[in-house]
């Protein structure tokens, strides 16, 4: 496992290679981002911005959402997977909106995390990036990552990992690092082909010692 003195190095160095990482979803306001961050399960950032950059313009409110057939809605996010499903929780959780809400987006995760289809990960991404709350959002990227370093055990669940990220990083840390791994593993630590060889955390990655002994036995 990381030493505290090894994932510091390691948070150096993604600062060191992606001062600049973000939120790759675009959006205008909370409300937008909430839906995107939906969107997004298991499928590409890129694909969702191809579909939002029409789909904003034509719904720009909760409103919007549940003034169509659920059949509209699908057919306007049908190129993402899982669209029914995701329709269906676009509307149901536009009317808790509006119920419950006046429509606004509440800047709480635990009051997140009980609209349909918001999981932990979803209300992490809203609070730390439309609010600028502290919050690590454990993503695929993150998992790998994380995983791959030896800072979490192969068999920790996604909550330990988000756990174990927030005890060992300064909570003022939290939402860069959040991003930068996220950076680190979508152009970088890839998960088929992570570049280590030129890797600046190979002297103290578990899993790249393994594979360049690999390379070096092959």
């Amino acid at each position: 496992m990381l030493s505290k003195v090894q994932w510091q190095y390691c948070l150096d160095e993604m600062e060191r290679m992606f001062p600049n990482a973000h939120c790759e979803l675009v959006h205008k306001n909370p409300f937008e981002l909430l839906v995107a961050t939906l969107l997004s399960a298991q499928c590409t950032d890129v694909l969702v911005n191809k579909v939002t950059k029409d789909l904003f313009q034509k719904y720009t409110k909760p409103e919007d959402y549940v003034a169509v057939p659920i059949e509209e809605l699908q057919n306007d996010i049908r190129s993402i997977g899982l669209y029914r499903n995701k329709a269906k929780n676009i509307q149901a959780l536009s009317q808790q909106l509006i119920d419950l809400y006046n429509g606004e987006v509440p800047a709480d995760r635990d009051l997140l995390t009980t609209f349909p289809g918001v999981g932990r990960k979803t209300a992490n991404v809203v609070v730390s990036v439309a609010f600028d709350i502290p919050a690590i959002a454990v993503d695929t990227h993150v998992e790998r990552v994380t995983k791959r370093l030896g800072l979490c055990r192969w068999k920790d669940s996604v909550l330990q990992v988000e756990e174990t990220i927030m005890k060992k990083t300064p909570i003022e840390l939290w939402s860069k690092t959040h991003h930068q791994l996220i950076f680190f593993g979508r152009y970088h630590c890839k998960a088929q082909n992570p570049n280590c060889p030129e890797c600046p955390l190979l002297s103290v990655c578990r899993e790249g010692a393994k594979r360049m002994k690999k390379i070096v036995n092959a």
